[in-house]
């Protein structure tokens, strides 16, 4: 008995790892934990650069979005590659919290405060991807086949006050979510070990996390600050805009 209560402080310090012998459990939480970081967060790091292109201008960001679209396959890559892991992710994610698993009992105040912010930005990010992904690929101008119109059809989407709010927060949400994402990946992966290792990992996530904020914020500036691009016109615009 003495050793078991000995045993508990030192648990309730670091992060619950993943554990073997749990059957489908076990493996749905590994591919869970991995669709985090591929291929979810490759998508995130892929789509914060492309975006970054509009602070150069529509021209741009016109250039990449065509470059996006001439990829073989393109659909079944957003099918198979994007929106289903998305999909996965969430789905189990929510299970995950519904269930209380690897719950806050496990951790102390502040990884009690993580784990929660960790969920609920979760859940944000999802619906700001959802939103996202509606108003881009499912409404309007196809702009897979137009992808001149990339930047204006952008703009239009800021049609008010609350969307652009919206767009912030689900922007800040999803950086939270990926960066510390990134730290439980590595220290229940066992690939950060010790407290050290994972202190000093914490900073360079916390670092990462405020350069996808900094740069995604600065690009829903730039589509607020170039004038509005006339759908179907945008990079002959561009250009006399330069």
């Amino acid at each position: 008995m003495s050793s078991n209560a000995s045993a508990v402080p030192g648990l309730r310090e670091g992060v619950a790892p993943l554990r073997a012998g749990e059957g489908y459990s076990f493996l749905l939480r590994r591919l869970h934990s991995l669709s985090g970081i591929v291929p979810v967060g490759a998508f995130l790091v892929e789509h914060v650069i492309s975006n970054a292109f509009a602070t150069r201008g529509p021209e741009a960001y016109t250039k990449q979005v065509a470059f996006l679209s001439s990829f073989p396959f393109v659909v079944g890559l957003e099918l198979f590659g994007i929106w289903l892991p998305i999909l996965f992710h969430a789905v189990y994610g929510v299970y995950i919290w519904y269930r209380g698993e690897g719950n806050s009992i496990s951790y102390p105040w502040m990884g009690n405060w993580m784990y929660t912010a960790q969920r609920w930005t979760g859940g944000i990010a999802f619906a700001y991807i959802l939103f996202h992904t509606w108003e881009m690929r499912f409404t309007g101008i196809h702009l897979l086949e137009h992808p001149d119109m990339a930047f204006g059809k952008v703009q239009a989407s800021f049609h008010s006050p609350a969307v652009i709010v919206f767009y912030i927060i689900g922007m800040l949400a999803a950086s939270w979510h990926f960066a510390y994402g990134l730290w439980l990946f590595a220290a229940k992966w066992g690939i950060m070990s010790g407290d050290q290792a994972r202190r000093r990992f914490g900073y360079v996530c916390l670092v990462i996390g405020l350069g996808f904020a900094v740069v995604g914020l600065s690009s829903i500036y730039a589509f607020l600050y170039f004038p509005q691009q006339p759908l179907g016109v945008a990079a002959s615009s561009a250009a006399a805009l330069r």
